[in-house]
């Protein structure tokens, strides 16, 4: 198998999205336009059958990755304490943990390397901020808590400078990126489609939580990385400032959210547990095909024998 290509076959293929790529390249332009602040016009009803036709392809899509990951949920435990000790070694033996990509590029990518991934990387940002306040409607008092608590710290706190949306912006302007859909491996566009699909369809809403969770499990060990190979490569601290910050920050964040969200959602439904893992699952898995892919570009020509084998 291609490296990248695991997710390659799941959903419905169209004349118009004939494959993955043009299927994840369109779902990522109908959330950018379906996200994006409008106002009222004469055209409304065209759009809702647009949006109609978008929210097929993307069902079809998860309901795929979906039955896809089932063999990785079927033992889930549905007691609290089962259920958290199983999310929690997903930091250790879930799909893409300690891939050998970080440790590259801490170590051994150069600057125009470095960009190139931080590039696929700002233009799959679904927005983390965004997708914990989608995701805390209509939950009951103590989750819906935590991730307010969450949004919170996403929003710095009040302050502006604090801000994490924006301190990533500011490591794209700074470095001088320039992302764009078209520019993105498909596999960065799908991790983005899976988590925006999660936080915007309620029947989603417990494997959007189990996706945000794992992102706040996982990703301390793989921003640390980054964020000394921008050190190393001489990148002022306010290139660093968000990958530094969430090395930290996401450490006790992880623990707040199994503590706070999951436990008390798996007390109130024991059967959450399962679309729970699954939210994890996937964003995991999907974090795996961006890597791999990620490494085929990048080492192409450094371990060539490597990715001609594949």
């Amino acid at each position: 198998m291609f490296p990248g290509t695991r997710l390659a076959r799941l959903g419905v293929f169209t004349p118009e999205f004939a494959d993955a790529e043009m299927l994840h390249t369109g779902l990522a332009h109908w959330n950018r336009r379906r996200l994006a602040v409008a106002t009222p016009h004469d055209d409304w009803q065209a759009e809702l059958s647009a949006n109609q036709r978008m929210l097929r392809l993307e069902g079809a899509f998860v309901e795929a990755f979906r039955a896809h990951v089932q063999p990785l949920v079927a033992d889930v435990p549905s007691d609290p304490d089962g259920f958290i000790a199983w999310f929690e070694a997903l930091k250790d033996n879930g799909p893409g943990q300690y891939d050998p990509l970080f440790a590259w590029l801490e170590a051994d990518a150069d600057l125009e390397q470095m960009k190139w991934f931080l590039t696929q990387e700002a233009a799959g940002e679904a927005g983390f901020d965004d997708l914990v306040a989608m995701t805390q409607v209509k939950l009951s008092a103590r989750p819906k808590m935590e991730l307010a608590r969450n949004y919170w710290d996403e929003m710095g706190r009040g302050h502006m400078g604090g801000m994490h949306g924006p301190m990533l912006d500011r490591t794209v302007q700074g470095l001088g990126l320039k992302p764009t859909i078209e520019g993105t491996c498909w596999q960065s566009l799908c991790l983005a489609n899976t988590l925006t699909a999660f936080a915007t369809t309620r029947r989603y809403a417990y494997q959007s939580i189990g996706a945000l969770g794992a992102v706040e499990l996982t990703a301390p060990t793989r921003v640390g990385a980054v964020a000394e190979g921008l050190k190393r490569l001489g990148c002022p601290p306010e290139q660093r400032k968000y990958f530094v910050l969430h090395a930290q920050l996401d450490i006790e964040h992880s623990k707040a959210w199994n503590a706070e969200a999951l436990v008390p959602l798996v007390e109130e439904n024991p059967d959450c547990a399962k679309y729970i893992a699954e939210g994890a699952i996937m964003r995991l898995v999907a974090g795996e095909q961006c890597f791999e892919s990620y490494r085929a570009h990048l080492w192409a020509h450094h371990h060539p024998l490597v990715y001609a084998a594949e």
